[in-house]
């Protein structure tokens, strides 16, 4: 993938969270993030299914290998959690969705910690088309999630490490 100026020029505004720099509040910060950012663009997901999956949250964004995170004036706005060169979690905030932020996560995941995995919910048509126009293609669909929900998923992996995300 190759990035424009542009985008290496925003790319400082994410930065690699420790485990150490995963506090309480900071996670909840986080779990705010996602919510939201949930809420907005998983429109199959109800209200309810929401907050059965809200406790897995919290210690997945503790757990996970590396957290990049997105600020705005010092407030989190975005962020991807890495593990085993694959996207674990990418979630942004709603104001930030669409304007290249996704994408600038992407392409520093695949640049400097080789991501080459990400999996999408079916249900979630622009997700997967998002990952689609990066590079990357469907070689599996499972029926449930991990967590054995009925939401189908679609397990995607980079089809080629040079792609710049253009068709």
């Amino acid at each position: 993938m190759r990035i424009t100026a542009e985008e290496w020029q925003s790319l400082r505004l994410i930065r690699e969270i420790g485990r150490t720099e995963r506090t309480d509040e900071f996670t909840e910060q986080l779990v705010r993030v996602w919510e939201a950012s949930v809420r907005a663009s998983h429109h199959f997901l109800t209200g309810e299914d929401i907050r059965r999956l809200s406790p897995w949250v919290a210690p997945a964004l503790k757990e996970t290998e590396t957290l990049l995170v997105s600020f705005q004036a010092d407030v989190p706005v975005g962020f991807m959690g890495i593990q085993d060169r694959k996207i674990e979690m990418l979630f942004l905030a709603p104001s930030c969705i669409g304007k290249g932020l996704g994408k600038q996560f992407v392409h520093l995941a695949v640049n400097r910690y080789q991501v080459a995995y990400v999996d999408v919910n079916e249900q979630n048509p622009h997700a997967a088309g998002f990952y689609h126009h990066l590079g990357f293609e469907t070689f599996r669909r499972d029926e449930t999630d991990d967590q054995g929900n009925p939401f189908p998923i679609l397990r995607m992996k980079l089809s080629s490490p040079d792609s710049d995300g253009k068709e």
